[in-house]
C-alpha cells in the first residue's frame, strides 16, 4: 500500500467518514465498514480531501484537460480538487451539471467551463454507476472526451442483490460499460491492509477478520 492510500485511510478514520461496526449497504449486505463521505463538511477536511483527490489523479499517468462533478456530491469534490490542483501547480478548469435545466440566463445544465478535451469525472463511490454513465453522455454530448472517472474508495465487491449477484464490481461495470479507468484514491485491499498494520488501533484491528470475511464471500478478484 503506497504512502497516499494509507494516509488517505487513516485521515477517513480519523475524520469519522470510515467506520467499523454493522451497517446494511445498498444491496441489503451486513457490511462491517461504512464510509460516508459527505462526513467531510468542514473546510479543514474537504481542503485535504481534495488534495488526496489531486494527488491521486496527478499520480495517475492519464492525461486530462478539466475536471468534471456530477451533481449534487461531484459539484463540491470537482471545485475543491481544481484549488487542490491549482495549488500543486496544475491550474485546470472545471465545469458541472444542474439536475434541472435552468430556463433563464445563461441557460442549459452545464455550469462553469465549457466542456472540451480529455475530462476527468470526480465522485465520491460508484454504486450502481448511474451517475457516472449519465456524466458521460453529457460530456460527449459536447464534444468532449470522458478520459478517467476519479472516486474516493472503491469497495471491490460484487455488484446486485444476494441471488442474483454479477461476478463483476460495480467499477468494473463502469470500466466495461464506459471504456475509460476508474481511479480511486485506495480501495479495499488497502483498508485491509491498513486494519493489518501498526497504524491501526486495538479497537480498530478487532474488526480485521469481519472485513476478511467480507471480502472473501462479496469480493471480485
Amino acid at each position: 500500500m503506497n504512502n497516499t492510500r494509507q494516509q488517505f485511510i487513516e485521515f477517513s478514520v480519523n475524520a469519522g467518514v470510515l467506520r467499523f461496526g454493522e451497517f446494511v449497504t445498498k444491496a441489503g449486505r451486513l457490511s462491517p465498514y461504512f464510509f460516508n463521505a459527505g462526513l467531510f463538511n468542514d473546510g479543514a477536511t474537504l481542503g485535504k480531501l481534495a488534495g488526496f483527490y489531486a494527488q491521486t489523479m496527478l499520480d495517475s499517468g492519464v492525461e486530462f484537460d478539466m475536471l468534471f462533478g456530477p451533481a449534487y456530491k461531484g459539484i463540491t469534490l470537482a471545485s475543491a480538487t481544481a484549488v487542490a490542483m491549482a495549488a500543486q501547480g496544475r491550474n485546470v478548469p472545471f465545469a458541472y451539471n444542474r439536475k434541472e435545466a435552468k430556463d433563464h440566463g445563461e441557460g442549459g445544465t452545464i455550469v462553469g467551463a465549457k466542456l472540451a478535451g480529455r475530462v476527468v469525472i470526480i465522485d465520491d463511490v460508484i454504486s450502481a454507476g448511474t451517475s457516472v454513465r449519465e456524466s458521460v453522455q453529457m460530456i460527449r454530448a459536447q464534444g468532449a472526451e470522458p478520459c478517467a472517472v476519479l472516486i474516493a474508495l472503491d469497495r471491490m465487491e460484487k455488484s446486485g442483490a444476494e441471488g442474483a449477484m454479477s461476478q463483476l464490481s460495480a467499477v468494473q461495470e463502469v470500466e466495461q460499460s464506459v471504456g475509460i479507468p476508474v481511479i480511486p484514491i485506495a480501495n479495499l485491499n488497502d483498508l485491509f491492509a491498513y486494519l493489518s498494520g501498526p497504524g491501526a488501533s486495538p479497537e480498530l484491528g478487532q474488526y480485521k477478520e469481519a472485513v476478511a470475511a467480507y471480502r472473501q464471500r462479496y469480493g471480485v478478484a
